[in-house]
Parts: C-alpha cells; structure tokens; sequence
C-alpha cells in the first residue's frame, strides 16, 4: 500500500531542491566571478550557524512562465541572526537579474508583514535590476503593486518603529532605489553595488551625460558624496557582518527570552517524528487520530483537553511546543461516538456544539494571552435539517467572530482537508493568522473534487443512471476535466505557488517550524489584528 504522505513529500522536496538553484549553476558562477555571492550564499552567512532558516513563499510562482522564476526572484523568510528572529529579504540576481515579476510584490509584502506583524527587524539584501518590463502590468500599479513595499517602509520607519536594515548589494535602480533609502540603515559593497534612479544608460539617454556606474552610485559615491548611504564595506562576506553587528546593537524585543512565555524548558514529544508518515491513511478520506499527530508535535505529546467529553469532534486544549504554552484547535477524524442516545458524528465536521464550544476556548485563550494552533484536517460545517434547527449558522458565526477578533498570535497547519466555511473557522488565510503551513499532503479547496461533481453534474449523471445508460460523450468529458482540475488544484503545490499558504513542512520539520513561528510572532505582545496595528497615537513619535 502506497504512503501519501511519503509520495507527496519526496515529490515537493525534488521540486524545492530545483527550486532553490535559481536560475542554475551558470548564473550562479557568474556571481562568483564578479566577486559577488549568491543570494542563498548570502543568507546562509548572515544566520546564525547550525539554525534553521523558515523560508516563506519558495513555491510562489513555480508553475507560471515556463519555470523561468523560481522563488519569484526573491527568498524570504525567518531566520535567527545573533540570537534574534529577523525576517530577511534576498533578490536572486540569478533569476533574470533579481527583476520583479507580479508574483515578486505580494511575497515581499508577506515578508514586510512578518515583520510588522511580529515585530521583527527586517533586513533586506538588495540585488536587483527592477521592475521585469514585460511584465510590468502586474508589478507597477494596483493597490498592492510595488508601490505597497515603500508604504510599508514608511509606516515601520515612522509610527511601527520596526528595524529595517538594507545591504546593497548588487543592482539597486529606479523607484527600488526607495527601498533601501527608506530604511534604518544602508551598507553598500565597494565594486559591486550600484544604487541610483536610473543607470548610466538611461542617464545617457535622457542627458546625454557619460558616466560610469560607479562615479554616478557606487558606494563610494554614496558614503562619501551623496552621503545617501551609511557604510561602504569591501566585499559580500564583510557586508554580511557588519549586517550581523548591527544587528547585535537592537535593544531587547518587547517579549524576549527571558519573558515567562519562554520560561519552561522545552520537553521532547511522546513519538519521534517520523511517526508521522505513519499516521495519515493512504487513502484522504479515511479516518485517524488526531491525538496520534499531537503526541509528535507537543512536549510530552500531551495536551490538557478542554471540555474534553463534549463534540470530541474538534479537539481543544492546553500545551506547550518547545516550552512556548499554547492553545490548540485540531479537528478529529473518523467516526465519533456521541452520548447515550446520540448518533455518532462525523470526524473533520464542525457540528453547532464543537462550534460554540471552540469559540467559548478561543475566548479563553484571548483573554489569557496565549498563542493558538489551529491544525487542520477540516471538511466544513454540518448540514441539513438537524444542524439548521439547532442553530449551526449562529454557531458557527460566534466561531468565526471569536477566532477574526482575537488578539494573540495565530498559526495554522493545514495536514489534509481545508475545505468549505470549516477552513475559514479554523483561521482560514483571509483571517490574516501570524503563520499559515501546510504539509505536503495538505488539500484547500471549497469542497472536494467528487462533491463538486455532483453538485455540477449530479443531474445529468442520475438520470443516466436512471435510464440504464453511460453518460453522454460530453458529461463524461466535463466530469472528467472537473475531476482532473479539482485534483491539480487540491495540492499543497498549487497553494505554494499562489501564495495560499506560506510554507510546505514534512513531518520532521513542523515541531522546530511552529516553534519558529511561536516564537517570532511572541516578540510582539500584541494585539496580533490584520497585518499589522499602528500606534494609537500617530501624532506623537516614541
């Protein structure tokens, strides 16, 4: 019998693998002979040896342009530089020169809203030739084109006060020049780097003025003339330390190691990890036991339930990852025994009971301060006669009010199903949770393939049916296109590349992820409401 979850994640490491070349070793030993490294070169320097980097977005346009932008030209993600979580954004000027294709934009928002979100600094590693011209229709204009990277600039730069360091390290033109020149701090590399409105050709063009690029923005020039930029360093490797400095001048987060939330010493979970592989069917939609994925992730593997006998259809309850207490929201799969007298419920649904008695626990946590981790394996809400006259449409809006409105952190782990208003209950990503993951084996859509036939083609094929016949040539055709095109868009890759989600995680990785995660969004005591809450006094500068 095949394993789904084994399949899926060899497939998506092959992908990411390619991936993470950019565009290929040619590129890359071109960087070397100028003297430059490459952008992943770069961000494995700056982190801390022997920590983990939590890439967001790799997958983000993986299956548009023919392959020709891996990563969408550009590498976000967390890592930890000098013990502190920073959000880093690297240009890959392997992949047409670090240019921004449409895709480019909402990543780098993602990242710059990491970094709102949770307080982090943000360290941007700037090598790019710009807005990519063919495709300049969906980068230049629109409420969330370029121009969103800069207003974000200024709001952390103005009322968020939120570090933002940028390296120059390559090519750095026209209104991407407002990147580094609205941030904290900017080093430039003597010899390599160039910022500037426009280059020497275009200076050229529109002059008539011949100058070389490094007497018009080189660092040199602005260090010491232009007085734009703040430190000129000899080489990538020097730039990268003197980033690392920096870094280690930052005046403690609000919430830090030392806070009570970090206090307890993390405990390993009850299973190894590779259990994992072992735990989800072969087959979507046949049952588990979610408690079998908890005791791998959770210290101890243990979590103190909440109304532990009531709609055991959704688990919640009390624990900790890596020492970090946290609440937990997890759907139960399989059939569910009722009370005396009760029929069974169905696992993966959210009945009006497990809706009110999710909200009452996401309030709960709310006014506690804790974190929650919603781990998803969700087919919607329940329906028919039964469910509407006990009030699941009240029940399920006091779900999703408590969980819109809360104020601590968010994480999501999507492990099969995330389907219909059940996905959106279990803080869907329009409900703007810190962190949104999903294992490869993870499945987002309104509903599954086969139910979206029958709602669609039901009629048709029942009356075939009926009448003792197949289908006709053109049912049989549209069924099997829906089918095929529910299955390609069911797949955790999909959601990667279309910015659905911020990260694929396997098994191994997802307790040392969602740690990551804790603890970045932990920096920010809160509130934790859309991308980011500014001061209620704008008016007045801390």
């Amino acid at each position: 019998m095949s394993n789904r979850l084994r399949e899926l994640s060899a497939a998506t490491r092959e992908l990411e693998a390619s991936l993470r070349l950019g565009g290929g070793t040619d590129k890359a030993d071109k960087q070397h002979k100028q003297g430059k490294l490459t952008a992943r070169e770069r961000v494995t320097q700056l982190m801390d040896a022997d920590s983990h980097f939590l890439e967001l977005g790799l997958l983000v346009a993986h299956d548009r342009y023919d392959g020709q932008a891996p990563g969408a030209g550009v590498i976000t993600g967390i890592a930890s530089v000098n013990g502190r979580e920073c959000v880093i954004v690297a240009n890959d000027s392997t992949v047409k020169a670090g240019s921004w294709w449409p895709e480019t934009i909402p990543k780098i928002l993602r990242a710059q809203e990491c970094a709102m979100r949770c307080h982090l600094p943000i360290i941007y590693l700037v090598d790019s030739a710009g807005v990519n011209l063919p495709y300049q229709g969906g980068v230049f204009p629109g409420q969330y084109g370029a121009a969103r990277i800069f207003y974000y600039n200024s709001l952390m730069r103005r009322y968020l006060h939120i570090p933002q360091i940028a390296a120059v390290m390559g090519q750095c033109v026209a209104g991407g020049a407002y990147l580094p020149a609205l941030s904290d701090v900017i080093l430039m590399v003597k010899g390599t780097s160039f910022m500037g409105l426009g280059g020497p050709n275009l200076v050229k063009g529109a002059t008539g003025q011949i100058i070389d690029g490094e007497t018009l923005g080189g660092a040199v020039t602005h260090t010491e003339v232009s007085g734009v930029a703040h430190y000129a360093v000899e080489n990538d490797t020097e730039c990268l330390r003197k980033i690392r400095e920096q870094i280690a001048l930052l005046p403690a987060a609000a919430n830090s190691g030392s806070s009570s939330v970090f206090s307890q010493r993390s405990k390993d979970p009850a299973s190894p990890a590779e259990a994992l592989y072992d735990v989800l069917p072969s087959d979507h939609r046949m049952s588990y036991d979610m408690h079998a994925v908890l005791k791998c992730i959770l210290d101890n593997g243990t979590v103190d339930e909440f109304q532990g006998h009531l709609a055991k259809e959704l688990i919640c309850g009390d624990a900790r990852i890596e020492g970090i207490p946290v609440g937990v929201v997890a759907n139960q799969r399989g059939l569910i025994k009722g009370r005396a007298g009760e029929k069974p419920r169905f696992g993966g649904i959210i009945y009006a009971e497990s809706a009110e008695k999710c909200a009452f626990f996401i309030d709960r946590c709310n006014r506690q301060g804790l974190p929650i981790l919603f781990v998803q394996d969700v087919s919607g809400f329940m329906v028919g006669a039964e469910a509407e006259h006990e009030g699941i449409i009240r029940s399920g809006a006091r779900f999703v009010e408590a969980m819109a409105t809360a104020t601590v952190p968010k994480i999501v782990l999507t492990v099969n199903h995330a389907s219909g208003a059940g996905y959106y209950a279990m803080a869907g990503q329009g409900f703007d949770p810190d962190f949104i993951f999903s294992w490869p084996t993870g499945r987002m859509a309104v509903m599954e393939g086969e139910s979206a036939v029958g709602a669609v083609h039901g009629p048709s094929l029942d009356a075939a049916k009926k009448a003792g016949t197949a289908p006709n040539a053109e049912v049989s055709a549209a069924v099997a296109e829906m089918r095929d095109d529910y299955e390609h868009q069911l797949d955790a890759r999909y959601a990667g590349a279309r910015g659905f989600i911020d990260a694929i995680v396997y098994p191994e990785d997802t307790r040392t992820t969602l740690g990551i995660a804790l603890r970045s969004a932990l920096q920010n005591p809160g509130p934790h409401l859309g991308p980011f809450v500014l001061p209620a006094r704008l008016g007045v500068d801390r």
